[in-house]
C-alpha cells in the first residue's frame, strides 16, 4: 500500500480550466500529469474505465509521478458493465497484470458496478471477488455498488460480511451535496442524465478492509460543502486513530471547483486536533497561491 496514511486527490488529472489556478499560467496539456502529481498525492484512474493504456503509456505516466504518488484505476467498462462478472475474471486479472506496470505507484483498484447489477447477482459477485482475491491477495481492490437494493439492511449486512471476509474495500460514494444542496444555476443547468451518473444512494460509511476509499461528490459552492466536510473530517480522524489508510477523492459536477474544495478539506484536517495529516504537496510549492475564481466549466463523465 503506502506509508502516507491520508491520500487526497481528484477524479482526473488534466483539465484546461485549472491552468492559472491549480496549474501555472501557460501550462501545456502534456505537463498536466506531472503538475497534478506534485500538488496531490493520488488520482482516480477513470481513464482506464474507457480504455486500457499500453505498457509504454503507463511507463511514460509513471515517469512523471513522484515516488509517493498513487494511481487508483477503475476496472474497464467492458469487464464491469457487460453482464455477469465471473465470466470476466480472466479479463480482469489480465487488466490487473497491465496495471502492475505502475509498480509502486499503483494504489487500490476499484470496481464500479452499474445500477442494474443488484443483489440478485450476489452469487456472481461473490465468486468473482473470491477468484480475484485468491489470484491477487496482495493487490487491494474496492467495490462500488449502485443498485438501491444493496443499501437495504439485510443486503448491506450480507455484502459487508463478504467484503470483510475477503479484505475487499467498500467504495463510499457521498452524493448528498448535489441532491440536498442549495439552489445553484450550475447544478440546475445539468441534464438529469448527467446527475444520474452520480446516483442518489444512502451513505454507509463502513470500512471493510484496512483502507477506506471515499468518492465525495461536492456541490460547486464551497460554503455548502462545509456541513458534509465537517462530518468527513471527523470520520477521517476516527479512521486514522484506528490505523486505517484513507483514499479520499473529490469530484464536482463543475470540475473547475474540485481543487479548491479538496484543498479546503486538507486545511480543515491540518487545523483539527487529533492525528496529524501530511501536508498537501500543492501547499509546499514556492509559488502556491489560492485558486482564482474559475472561468471555464466542464462536466466529468465518471
Amino acid at each position: 500500500m503506502n506509508d502516507i496514511p491520508f491520500q487526497l486527490g481528484l477524479a482526473i488529472w488534466g483539465y484546461k480550466g485549472w491552468v492559472g489556478g491549480l496549474f501555472p499560467p501557460g501550462s501545456p496539456s502534456r505537463d498536466f500529469l506531472s503538475l497534478y502529481s506534485r500538488r496531490f498525492v493520488c488520482v482516480e484512474g477513470n481513464t482506464t474505465f474507457y480504455a486500457i493504456p499500453s505498457v509504454e503509456t503507463i511507463h511514460r505516466w509513471t515517469a512523471q509521478m513522484p515516488p509517493e504518488f498513487r494511481f487508483c484505476p477503475k476496472l474497464p467498462k467492458l469487464i464491469t458493465h457487460n453482464g455477469a462478472l465471473l465470466p470476466q475474471l480472466t479479463a480482469g486479472l489480465k487488466f490487473l497484470e497491465r496495471m502492475q506496470e505502475f509498480g509502486d505507484r499503483l494504489g487500490p483498484l476499484f470496481i464500479q458496478l452499474p445500477p442494474r447489477y443488484g443483489p440478485r447477482q450476489f452469487d456472481d459477485l461473490n465468486q468473482f471477488l473470491q477468484g480475484w482475491t485468491a489470484a491477487a491477495p496482495d493487490c487491494p481492490i474496492a467495490l462500488e455498488v449502485r443498485h438501491i437494493d444493496w443499501f437495504k439492511a439485510d443486503q448491506t449486512q450480507k455484502l459487508t460480511a463478504v467484503l470483510e471476509d475477503l479484505g475487499v474495500g467498500r467504495v463510499l460514494l457521498d452524493s448528498r451535496p448535489i441532491y440536498t444542496g442549495k439552489a445553484s444555476p450550475l447544478l440546475d443547468d445539468l441534464p438529469m442524465a448527467q446527475r444520474e451518473k452520480k446516483p442518489r444512494v444512502p451513505l454507509q460509511p463502513c470500512v471493510t478492509a484496512d483502507f477506506a476509499f471515499v468518492r465525495y461528490i461536492s456541490h460547486p459552492a464551497l460554503d455548502h460543502n462545509q456541513i458534509y466536510l465537517t462530518e468527513w473530517a471527523a470520520q477521517i480522524q476516527a479512521w486514522l486513530k484506528q490505523g486505517k489508510q484513507i483514499y479520499f477523492f473529490v469530484h464536482c459536477p463543475v470540475e473547475a471547483h474540485s481543487p479548491q474544495i479538496a484543498r479546503h478539506l486538507q486545511a480543515m484536517l491540518e487545523a483539527a486536533d487529533g492525528v496529524p495529516v501530511p501536508p498537501l504537496p500543492w501547499d509546499q510549492l514556492p509559488d502556491a497561491t489560492a485558486l482564482e475564481a474559475p472561468s471555464q466549466l466542464s462536466l466529468f463523465d465518471a
